[in-house]
């Protein structure tokens, strides 16, 4: 994962670089990087890369199951990044949380225009939580009803607290770390570790109570 492609493609579309000012940029924080790169700070840029990179490729990899694909996909968030760094607020969020949202929303672009959408693009790995399992040999009708669990998992997801849902979306679509959620964030690995613990156990009384609200069947 090399910055190099990206960096020449932002050159050559900007048609300039504008000089890095005298403060180290890996001294800064991501909001002080961002308003630097809004000034057209190309150093910034490759702070900001340094942090991040990881993360974002893994989020790739992750949906789109091609390291190819995936390395594509990194360096079109960065270029994003470099033209729509102004859209940013700190108020509204982590600077991690929303660059791998630009990334998953990428992801999401180009799942759409495949013939078919392998299955690491699930929003959420059912499997990884504890809810029934589905037979191979699943009927169609059993086949519908994994694809009605999934879209319940993916409400219940939607239901939960912000810093909750962040971290599980971290973790179970984008397959990053404890560690690597934690320097996303911008949180302490122990928090990161208990939104996860916390959120697993919102999701299974969530789904607890729609399987009880469901009509029985005569």
């Amino acid at each position: 994962m090399h910055l190099s492609r990206t960096y020449r493609r932002i050159v050559q579309w900007s048609g300039f670089a504008r000089r890095s000012q005298d403060v180290t940029a890996e001294t800064l924080t991501d909001e002080q990087l961002v308003e630097r790169l809004v000034s057209g700070d190309l150093q910034a840029l490759e702070a900001l890369y340094d942090r991040y990179a990881r993360p974002v490729y893994s989020l790739a990899v992750r949906m789109l199951g091609d390291p190819a694909e995936a390395e594509e996909l990194l360096q079109e968030t960065f270029v994003r990044l470099w033209q729509q760094a102004f859209r940013y607020e700190a108020r509204r969020g982590s600077f991690g949380s929303w660059l791998m949202s630009i990334a998953h929303n990428l992801a999401v672009d180009a799942l759409r225009h495949r013939s078919r959408r392998p299955q690491r693009a699930d929003f959420v790995d059912a499997a990884t939580l504890p809810l029934p399992s589905v037979d191979e040999r699943a009927t169609a009708l059993e086949a519908a009803e994994a694809s009605e669990l999934r879209e319940r998992v993916r409400r219940a997801v939607a239901q939960l607290p912000e810093p909750q849902r962040q971290a599980i979306e971290l973790a179970f679509f984008a397959g990053l770390t404890h560690s690597e959620i934690a320097a996303v964030l911008g949180e302490p690995i122990g928090t990161i570790k208990t939104r996860i613990r916390l959120a697993m156990q919102k999701l299974q009384l969530l789904l607890r109570d729609h399987e009880s609200e469901e009509p029985c069947d005569g």
